[in-house]
């Protein structure tokens, strides 16, 4: 006889343990299945967690270089990867041992193993052993993620061609790397290699960086990083990557048909990432998916499957940790009989480089398409005190607010945490405030988010600092 449960959830990722430990709260018998081995998804495995602790220690150790300009005379400096890669697993160690403890915590029923479809009420488990189980479960969370996405006819050996998972643990600080990608990723693991010592070109397909981001942003952003010694090659179409004894040769064609060739130790393809929805067996119980392989859902995140519901990177939307924990918790809502809810234009979205990069509502190129009217405030840090005062001051704060109401539509911030201070503006638009609400509010003296009031109050005309 089958276990039975009253909701089961595929996956354990930010938004599958979240899901899992809501339903757990309000009352359900709960199961959360993670084939990874431990849970926290590609998030806490190997993509945010371990990323940010890199990108921590390699700025730490490019700080550390350069302390002697201010006064701070250290002896020779020197890179132990091997110990900082200890750092960093041991910071994932801590957290997925921590994820593990809050299901256990909540009575959530952990199985380690691979979920599939057996049919619409029951799913099949089969461990690294290759033993198997059946549970029953009245409705069926899918929470799967993602996984990185190739180009054609281009293999990911995680040696010479890596993805993100590979570029979180090379076992040596390579001479030469070319980035395929100017998105988030990307970027942020060459930041991380180019302050440990490599040479690092970016290729990308399309005229700017960081796609769907603010131009404005987008372009203060690429000539700070350009001053950090990495190097850009826009408008360049991949048509292959040649492995050889000395590494891999990258050749592309630019937007004049020109054939440039690019030779490197190793190569990171950072051109997205897929739904991981393969090896579910979705067909057999019949939820549909899209054209991208992403699972239809309705708003309240069920599938055409009446018990079935989706959430995640699996479904429409941006593949972010957070936007994911928050549909966890309203599908669990949903499906006791509450309001579950999530307002897509008020997620955050944060690029963790130095500076850090941070977004929420509306681009102004996304306002233009619109042909909505609007108002813009900016604010840079070269003139915020604090700033000033740790010489750490490149980057602004931009405020995008209605033309006749004042509401705010979006914000944009290039700076030290920036990822912090978005949050202030997420309130702000979770409750409909305006720029002038911001501006009144009283901000400490001296700290980085004085720029975000001064911004606020440059909506108006009237910032003082500037």
């Amino acid at each position: 006889m089958s276990e039975k449960f009253q909701v089961v959830v595929i996956g354990g990722g930010p938004g599958g343990y979240v899901c899992a430990i809501r339903l757990a709260q309000l009352g359900l018998k709960t199961a959360c299945i993670e084939s990874r081995g431990s849970l926290g998804g590609t998030c806490l495995n190997v993509g945010c967690i371990p990323s940010k602790s890199l990108l921590n220690l390699s700025e730490e150790f490019h700080k550390v270089k350069g302390l002697a300009n201010k006064g701070i005379e250290v002896g020779n400096v020197k890179l132990n990867l091997e110990k900082m890669m200890k750092s960093k697993n041991k910071a994932v160690t801590v957290l997925t041992k921590g994820v593990e403890f809050l299901l256990k915590k909540n009575k959530v029923t952990y199985f380690k193993g691979h979920g599939s479809f057996k049919s619409r009420n029951e799913i099949l488990i089969k461990n690294d052993e290759n033993k198997e189980i059946i549970i029953h479960s009245e409705k069926i969370v899918i929470a799967t993620g993602s996984v990185p996405a190739s180009l054609p006819g281009i293999n990911i050996d995680e040696k010479i061609i890596i993805s993100s998972t590979g570029a979180l643990s090379l076992e040596k600080v390579p001479n030469k790397m070319v980035v395929v990608g100017g998105g988030y990723i990307g970027l942020e693991m060459g930041s991380v290699w180019s302050r440990l010592g490599t040479d690092v070109q970016v290729v990308e397909f399309l005229d700017h960086i960081t796609p769907g981001m603010d131009k404005e942003i987008s372009l203060e952003f690429m000539k700070i990083l350009k001053k950090q010694g990495i190097k850009f090659n826009m408008q360049n179409k991949v048509e292959k990557i040649k492995i050889n004894k000395s590494g891999a040769e990258v050749l592309t064609v630019d937007k004049d048909g020109k054939k440039n060739n690019f030779k490197c130790d190793v190569v990171l393809l950072s051109v997205g990432r897929k739904p991981n929805t393969d090896g579910l067996n979705l067909k057999k119980v019949g939820v549909i998916l899209d054209d991208k392989n992403r699972i239809k859902t309705d708003k309240n995140f069920k599938t055409n499957i009446e018990n079935i519901y989706a959430i995640g990177d699996v479904i429409d939307g941006p593949m972010l940790a957070h936007k994911a924990e928050d549909e966890g918790i309203a599908v669990a809502e949903n499906i006791v009989g509450q309001s579950g809810h999530v307002n897509y234009d008020t997620i955050p979205g944060v690029i963790y480089t130095k500076p850090e990069i941070a977004s929420i509502g509306k681009t102004e190129e996304q306002l233009i398409k619109l042909n909505q009217k609007y108002k813009v405030g900016k604010f840079s840090f070269m003139a915020n005190s604090r700033a000033k005062a740790i010489d750490d001051a490149e980057g602004f704060v931009k405020i995008l607010a209605d033309e006749k109401t004042d509401k705010v539509l979006g914000a944009h911030i290039i700076g030290l945490h920036a990822g912090e201070l978005i949050a202030e503006i997420g309130v702000a638009m979770e409750f409909g405030a305006s720029a002038e609400d911001i501006a009144r509010t009283c901000h400490a003296h001296p700290t980085f988010s004085e720029a975000v009031k001064e911004a606020a109050l440059s909506v108006d005309k009237r910032a003082i600092h500037s």
